[in-house]
């Protein structure tokens, strides 16, 4: 009986996510639903990961509605996934368990199947309440080991570092390492573990090494997840398909390649060879692939690479004899254990189907494709482009200063966003750490759990003024508010537990979110209803003449939360209020001794760099 492979396809979540921004609405996703009926795909990824703060933030979209439409349409044809961090589940603090369970219970009865559960730090005690509840209420407990590489230091930071007394770790993401977290998960009710390599950063060779490890003391199913930016994900697929992997995640064609996972159809194409039972219905895959091209010239705006793969369905289209080559060729150098060969074999496969070549920037930098956009999208706004340079030098050493977290959301973007704040303190000739982000700050204390080295006692009592680490604290989790909303109709803010957990989740862009639905709903009812008569909302008092000092925004983005009110009065040093930029919560200082004079902009406002915030007068 030949051996059957089962597919995860990513296309919808993190395939759309990789390759565009999250940006894909209901009403396209609608429009491949029934063909992903006929698929047969044992798994669908569509929910989790940025899709909820994306739908909402960027579509004005209900993010429990998308769950539940492609559950209504696809029913049990394929068990539906989303990706979640562990305790802090699709958002970036830490939660209780309550939350965690209610999340988990809302989105079973929504229709979900398999919740893949992955913690930033691999520390796997954060992982532990998210299984319990998914098995709980019937689903599957994915449980995601992210792989991640030891930072490279140059002989010069070595030796700096030995004369200080404090030599560089030694090798630390060994195969044990990896090998015993997934144990651990297992030991907790893991119904399946997943290599997740977020950074598209593990070699084939290594790839066939964790998978064969994995597969002789395991015993639960083995997914493989990985990205093609760098240039290996599909050698590192074909890699662990050849040493017995259990399930491996794809993305249907023209969604493919470049920052998202291998295309589905390559993978066919090698199992067909190998022998190797696949059980997807290709002939829907094409009618889903030939709807996804209009939709991708359409989201055209959020491309990150815009370039289009070669038209291709391998039921009905020969390959030329060269390329069906270069297919025996990288099943024989797998077989052989010869990368080079291999990786060879594989970017000629890819290139032929105009797929994008390795990114060599995100390859040499050895981070995430999607940490290195977001690093660029924070100095563009910045107008600091001339230090992106000096900022990649930093991430090793901000990094490791952290305690080494591996680098997946939402670690990447903590350390990706430090390293920018530094490199910008020193080119100000400011400390390094003149600027930390509370998630930074957070981490550094302990709050995010068990780093994969320890934070020295000195750095976090530099940062975070404890010296020992300090846990997250469960007991001072504060709910956010939910108003009644006078101006439409009196109704809360967030109506039912769906809407509380959105809010729990996303403070500043579900109030946002929330209170357009309302206010819609509410204009809609004085429409039919024939009332015209709809209140204002609460605006702030109308702006006094500047006589004090003003604080502005260091940078462009959301004002989370103000500290302060008018007439509290301030000392220099003491918060005022959380400005969210690059989805990182900044703590905005007083510069001044004083007292509030005036707020000029109100809380959720979305400001430039140099927008007045607060005026002091001392």
């Amino acid at each position: 009986m030949a051996r059957r492979l089962l597919i995860r396809d990513l296309t919808l979540r993190d395939g759309q996510q990789s390759a565009f921004a999250t940006r894909m609405t209901q009403q396209q996703v609608d429009r491949v639903l029934p063909f992903y009926k006929e698929a047969n795909f044992y798994a669908m990824e569509v929910w989790g990961g940025a899709v909820p703060d994306s739908v909402m933030r960027y579509l004005n979209e209900n993010p429990w509605d998308r769950l539940e439409k492609i559950k209504g349409v696809v029913g049990d044809a394929s068990k539906l996934t989303a990706l979640s961090r562990g305790r802090n589940l699709f958002g970036y603090a830490p939660y209780p368990d309550e939350i965690i369970d209610g999340f988990c219970r809302n989105s079973i009865e929504s229709g979900l199947g398999i919740m893949r559960i992955f913690d930033a730090l691999n520390d796997v005690d954060n992982v532990r309440s998210t299984i319990r509840s998914v098995r709980q209420y019937g689903g599957i407990a994915d449980c995601a080991v992210c792989y991640t590489i030891d930072p490279h230091f140059s002989f010069m930071e070595r030796t700096k570092a030995a004369l200080k007394g404090k030599p560089l770790p030694g090798t630390v993401f060994t195969n044990s390492y990896f090998l015993q977290k997934a144990q651990e998960m297992e030991k907790l009710g893991a119904n399946m573990i997943t290599i997740k390599d977020m950074s598209g950063l593990i070699l084939p060779s290594r790839s066939a090494e964790l998978v064969n490890l994995f597969k002789q003391h395991l015993n639960v199913p083995i997914d493989f997840h990985t990205h093609c930016t760098p240039g290996y994900g599909l050698a590192a697929v074909l890699a662990a398909i050849v040493n017995g992997v259990d399930i491996v995640d794809t993305v249907i064609w023209n969604f493919a390649g470049g920052p998202a996972a291998p295309a589905l159809e390559l993978v066919y194409l090698f199992c067909k060879k190998l022998g190797i039972e696949l059980d997807v219905n290709m002939e829907a895959v094409a009618r889903i692939n030939q709807e996804l091209l209009p939709i991708r010239k359409e989201l055209e705006t959020y491309d990150a690479v815009k370039q289009f793969p070669r038209p291709f369905n391998p039921l009905t289209n020969e390959l030329p004899p060269v390329i069906d080559g270069e297919f025996d060729k990288a099943i024989e150098a797998v077989q052989k254990n010869n990368e080079t060969l291999l990786l060879q074999a594989c970017h000629a496969i890819e290139a032929y189907f105009n797929f994008p070549k390795p990114n060599e920037l995100v390859k040499q930098a050895e981070i995430p494709g999607g940490m290195y956009t977001n690093m660029v999208a924070q100095l563009k706004q910045l107008n600091a482009m001339d230090i992106l340079e000096d900022a990649m030098k930093l991430i090793p050493t901000v990094r490791l200063s952290a305690g080494l977290p591996p680098l997946v959301t939402p670690t990447s973007q903590i350390v990706g966003v430090q390293a920018v704040n530094c490199a910008l303190a020193l080119k100000q000739g400011k400390p390094m750490y003149s600027n930390t982000t509370n998630q930074f700050v957070a981490l550094v204390k302990g709050e995010y759990g068990k780093t994969p080295v320890p934070v020295s006692s000195e750095f976090r009592l530099k940062i975070a003024k404890v010296k020992e680490e300090v846990p997250y604290d469960t007991s001072t989790h504060k709910t956010p508010e939910n108003p009644v909303l006078e101006a439409y109709g009196g109704v809360r803010l967030a109506e039912n537990e769906k809407e509380e957990l959105l809010l729990e989740l996303f403070p500043s862009v579900a109030a946002t979110f929330l209170t357009n639905r309302k206010k819609e709903d509410y204009e809609k009812t004085c429409r039919e209803t024939e009332v015209l008569e709809v209140k204002p909302s609460v605006q702030l008092e109308e702006t006094q003449p500047v006589t004090g000092q003003v604080v502005e925004a260091p940078m462009p983005g959301h004002v989370f939360r103000f500290l302060v009110k008018s007439g509290d009065i301030v000392h220099k040093g003491q918060d005022l209020l959380i400005l969210e930029a690059m989805k990182m919560e900044n703590s905005i200082l007083s510069e001044y001794n004083g007292t509030v004079k005036q707020l000029f902009v109100k809380e959720g406002a979305t400001v430039a760099a140099g927008s007045k915030l607060i005026e002091i007068e001392e």
